[in-house]
């Protein structure tokens, strides 16, 4: 993710930013433009990019949702649509009456909003159901405590373009006995909605395409496997260390689908964290390395990098830096992951797909 700076003070802010902590000025993420901007008030309730930003002045709304505290996105003063693209996917959200569910789904949709940044920036085809009911795409935020409505899920999945997550994974307490009680030796967030999305974009991206299917089973598998007894069989059997020599994660081990959409999480994983140091401009050079394999420089924007192969390699070098760190501070692995020779070229096979897929403008 991207460190913004106030257009005003130079003041560095943060992705969910409403206002400047130095300037007080006021802030509006524009998703056309990939940029978190200063903005004024203007006439009959809109707001403008301010003066002295360095960019054509232009007159925009905040998302309805941003009443909720839950968005800072804006849209054009003139749209039809009360939504920005990412609350525009909403279809169920949280009961409004407990203050608990407030938060909670105020980190559901920071956790999409990121999501649905790297979509826009990775150019992936994205479309509401609202919309586009057959191909669109679609999220219920759900809590068994509440009365599920009927067309909904109980629990979190994927299922023709509806995304469903439970509420319960905002919570950093009930995520992390989860954690403890499914074997996982990691469990986020974010992390679910990059899943989850990965089984949306498989529908869309390969499964129509019979070149690319045969291509998806040569390196992931067979999809077509009983997919309920596949998953039946993961849980039955428990912890199976052979899985470590060709998939990302023992759940990716279960089926096909779930290879594919944890390798896709991973994906994201990997180019977000990638420009995060972009942005910073980290650089890692150990004195003690004389063969430089523990040497990198994030001098890359991944989202226009081509040669996914590079990125892995200074990804690598980065996780080994951070996880290192965690140690000293007695934490765990921030990316307790290894990514052996199969895995690192499913992950390149999810960069193609995706480089294809962009949408062109």
């Amino acid at each position: 993710m991207k460190i913004f700076n106030c257009e005003i003070c130079s003041q560095t802010l943060f992705f969910e930013n409403v206002i400047c902590e130095s300037c007080s000025t006021g802030l509006g993420y524009i998703p056309e433009q990939h940029m978190l901007s200063a903005i004024e008030p203007s006439t009959c309730g809109h707001w403008s990019t301010t003066a002295k930003a360095k960019k054509k002045k232009a007159l925009y709304k905040y998302c309805s949702n941003f009443e909720h505290g839950v968005c800072n996105w804006l849209l054009p003063k003139d749209s039809d649509s009360e939504h920005c693209i990412a609350c525009e996917l909403n279809r169920y959200i949280p009961n409004m009456k407990s203050e608990k569910h407030k938060e909670e789904w105020r980190q559901l949709e920071f956790a999409k909003h990121r999501l649905v940044y790297s979509l826009l920036r990775l150019k992936l085809p994205l479309s509401a159901k609202s919309e586009e009911n057959e191909t669109g795409l679609s999220f219920d935020f759900i809590t068994e405590n509440d009365e599920v409505p009927e067309d909904a899920a109980t629990m979190t999945g994927h299922a023709a373009g509806q995304v469903t997550i439970k509420v319960e994974e905002a919570d950093p307490v009930e995520r992390e006995q989860m954690r403890v009680d499914m074997n996982e030796p990691y469990r986020a967030l974010i992390g679910h909605f990059r899943h989850e999305v990965g089984h949306y974009y498989w529908d869309h991206l390969i499964a129509p395409f019979p070149k690319k299917q045969k291509a998806f089973i040569k390196l992931f598998g067979d999809e077509s496997l009983d997919y309920q007894q596949a998953l039946k069989d993961h849980y039955a059997k428990g912890e199976n260390e052979e899985w470590k020599q060709s998939h990302v994660s023992s759940y990716a081990a279960s089926h096909p689908w779930e290879d594919w959409a944890e390798t896709w999480a991973h994906y994201f994983h990997i180019i977000d964290a990638l420009e995060t140091a972009y942005t910073f401009g980290l650089s890692i050079t150990p004195p003690k390395d004389p063969s430089g394999k523990m040497s990198m420089t994030a001098d890359v924007d991944p989202y226009k990098h081509n040669d996914f192969e590079d990125s892995l390699e200074r990804c690598l070098v980065l996780s080994f830096a951070v996880n290192s760190l965690n140690r000293s501070m007695g934490q765990p692995d921030l990316y307790p992951f290894i990514l052996t020779a199969p895995v690192k070229e499913k992950l390149l096979f999810i960069h193609k797909t995706i480089k294809k897929a962009a949408v062109k403008k």
